[in-house]
């Protein structure tokens, strides 16, 4: 099976690869980073640079793991991209990050945690980062 993660390159990020290390270990399942940018000019923040895919991918060999990293630009917001792929992949679920946003900032800018909760059809974990 497969466990999805979504991956910035942030203290939720890095949270979230954290907890699908352990859960990837534990159930002896593949991982596959989802790293997403709606547009490539300029990327946003939260597309990881060629170095940081690097590291991520010399940290998940060291670990032991088969994984698979997909860097998408195509247009499309985060959760789209994570719950297409949730369905053409046989998944045991899906882990994502969370920072702490005000409710009038949920409320305005939407939260891409906020929807993969609720339309994915496979378990979802929500790892906060360490403050």
């Amino acid at each position: 099976m497969v466990i999805i993660v979504g991956y910035t390159p942030t203290p939720a990020g890095e949270a979230a690869i954290d907890h699908a290390v352990e859960e990837a270990h534990h159930h002896g399942d593949d991982l596959l980073v989802v790293n997403v940018s709606g547009h490539s000019d300029p990327p946003k923040e939260t597309f990881a640079t060629d170095t940081e895919i690097k590291d991520l991918e010399d940290r998940l060999r060291a670990e032991g793991l088969r994984f698979t990293i997909r860097q998408l630009v195509r247009g499309r917001a985060p959760a789209e991209e994570i719950l297409a792929l949730e369905k053409d992949q046989h998944v045991r679920g899906i882990v994502i990050g969370i920072r702490h946003r005000s409710p009038v900032g949920k409320l305005i800018l939407g939260s891409t945690a906020q929807r993969i909760l609720l339309e994915a059809t496979s378990p979802v974990i929500s790892v906060k980062a360490p403050r």
